[in-house]
């Protein structure tokens, strides 16, 4: 149990029975009246997103999560296999789970597996990965970095948007919270 007062980005709670994990909080204390704390919480399991806010002092249950370093190993079609670096105790994930985080996972790369109770509850890639590009439409005479983006497919298969001067074969850095380009990464 912990108060409203010690909530945190990233922490997770237990409220009517399934689990929130805390996105964003603001304590606010307006001129009548007691302190709240504003949040915005996502739903693990389903993936929704809302604002509640609860008085100042309030006790909420928080959930116990246990946050790993595993090697992601590969994908056997119907799951992701993930092994635990430590133990080499290999972990099944099913894709619902895995999410987004597919777009950007490479074979052998580390990646942060959250379980609670033996389950699964999401995978946390680094936040930049970089990725070679596979296909992207040639640029012409006269691009420039501040010009436009066109589209291109990375070694995962994912989508990204590029600057027109970026070639097939070059290696970029991607954010893998929003799929956006960062830069070159120099060989």
């Amino acid at each position: 149990m912990a108060t409203t007062n010690d909530l945190k980005n990233g922490m997770v709670l237990k409220l009517d029975g399934q689990l929130w994990q805390v996105m964003w909080f603001q304590h606010h204390k307006p001129g009548k009246g007691g302190a709240v704390v504003r949040t915005k919480i996502k739903n693990i399991e389903s993936g929704k997103t809302v604002d509640k806010t609860f008085n100042a002092d309030v006790k909420v249950e928080v959930a116990s999560v246990d946050k790993r370093t595993m090697q992601y190993l590969y994908n056997d079609g119907t799951s992701y296999v993930f092994m635990d670096t430590g133990t080499y105790d290999q972990l099944e994930v099913a894709p619902e789970i895995v999410g987004g985080a597919a777009d950007f996972m490479l074979e052998n790369q580390e990646a942060i597996v959250a379980t609670n109770d033996g389950r699964v509850l999401y995978i946390e890639l680094p936040a930049s990965v970089e990725l070679e590009v596979t296909y992207t439409e040639p640029g012409l005479q006269g691009d420039r970095s501040t010009g436009g983006t066109k589209p291109a497919t990375v070694e995962t298969g994912a989508q990204v948007s590029v600057p027109l001067f970026i070639t097939t074969g070059e290696r970029i850095k991607v954010d893998t919270r929003d799929s956006s380009y960062l830069g070159r990464v120099s060989s």
